[in-house]
């Protein structure tokens, strides 16, 4: 935990009262029940750069995946500095435009959505109509502890034009192998973010299925709305991880709300959390409900977001309001947006040499035009106002 400044050591513990045997209970049997599946282990490429079968036909039963052992101890350091950076450098309190040392606070003069502070212990969605209502259920809010300041880091939105270790992290060949396993090999991206759950202070995010757009297509299958790739920097449990309902992405859109009043409680019954070490790499697939609970935990979670999509779910599609700006999903567009895969892939190239760099076919016949330079930096700058989200 000390690897991240938190304000940790000037806040109480959380009292959860005559609740706290039922919550300890619910997150060990949530434990026991994770690690029972079939959907763990390496990241198994053959001689072609192909997935292993029985990887793909387990994330797609369960619509998620633990790859273990991902990001070598030489990267999750490169990572662990920029994000100590970042975290300097976030706005001193919601809507401030210096950080806590007086300078210009990151994101500030920007025009895409950045850093986003919640209260602590909270949950800023759940029960309203922001991101098209996806978050109809508030989730628990536990009293805040003694000391805790007013607002706390939640999330950074657009985190590549801000860490160019993250840049990097977003070309790992595997990773674009198993993305482009999933979605085809012209997957697109959709977008990237950086989430830290404070220990005793990060806010939940209340269950939900991600999409918003195709849930009435006739086309709509397990694998429409892409899927999301979660790079765990220090690990995560049951406590401050995500938590996944293993094979709702196969049901349609769901009424999450239903789900709750059945249950009687925001604890979901049939729910699994993620259980990973550092340097392993969740993917969930953004059909699946899921959701996290406020960290009243002692550890911190970091974690590296990168999501993709399918060409086919978004080419010429209209759609936006949560992640972009609304906009049509032409082909110039995709391309646009999926410099940043190919920037990713020379960054990542200067940085480790010796690594086989991911070939993306979509720009392939390109590479010579995205070398990553100052120049680079400067043109990926506000890049997230062409997200990609549906």
């Amino acid at each position: 935990m000390t690897a991240v400044d938190s304000p940790l050591d000037s806040v109480s513990a959380v009292d959860f009262g005559s609740d706290e045997a039922v919550m300890a209970r619910y997150l060990k049997e949530g434990t026991a029940r994770a690690l029972a599946m079939d959907n763990r282990g390496p990241i198994r490429l053959d001689s072609d750069g192909n997935l292993d079968p029985a990887i793909l036909e387990s994330y797609w039963r369960h619509g998620f995946y633990i790859f273990e052992n991902v990001i070598g101890a030489a990267e999750r350091a490169d990572l662990k500095r920029d994000v100590e950076d970042i975290l300097e450098r976030i706005p001193a309190t919601k809507d401030a435009k210096i950080d806590k040392h007086g300078r210009p606070a990151l994101g500030a003069d920007l025009k895409g959505r950045s850093v986003r502070l919640v209260k602590p212990l909270s949950d800023p969605y759940g029960g309203t109509a922001a991101n098209y209502g996806r978050h109809p259920v508030k989730m628990q809010e536990p009293d805040v502890p003694t000391g805790a300041p007013d607002y706390v880091f939640h999330v950074l939105l657009g985190s590549l034009q801000h860490s160019d270790a993250c840049l990097r992290l977003y070309a790992h060949p595997e990773l674009l192998a198993v993305a482009a396993a999933i979605n085809g090999p012209d997957f697109t991206p959709f977008n990237e973010a950086i989430w830290v759950k404070q220990p005793r202070l990060g806010g939940s995010v209340a269950w939900h299925q991600d999409g918003w757009t195709h849930w009435d297509s006739p086309e709509l299958d397990e694998g429409t709305h892409g899927v999301n790739f979660m790079v765990q920097l220090y690990g995560c449990d049951a406590a401050n991880g995500l938590w996944v309902v293993p094979g709702s992405h196969r049901l349609g859109k769901l009424d999450v709300r239903t789900l709750r009043d059945e249950s009687g409680t925001d604890r979901l019954p049939d729910a699994v959390p993620f259980i990973c070490g550092p340097g392993d790499v969740a993917i969930t697939n953004r059909q699946a409900v899921h959701g996290s609970f406020a960290n009243t935990s002692e550890n911190i979670r970091v974690t590296l977001n990168a999501g993709f999509h399918r060409r086919k779910s978004v080419l010429n599609v209209r759609s936006g309001g949560v992640h972009n700006e609304i906009s049509t999903y032409d082909d110039a567009y995709i391309k646009d947006r999926s410099r940043l895969i190919m920037y990713g892939i020379d960054a990542r190239r200067q940085r480790f040499p010796d690594e086989t760099p991911y070939t993306y076919a979509p720009l392939a016949d390109s590479a010579d035009h995205y070398k990553w330079t100052a120049e680079a930096k400067a043109d990926i700058r506000d890049y997230n106002l062409r997200d990609i989200g549906i």
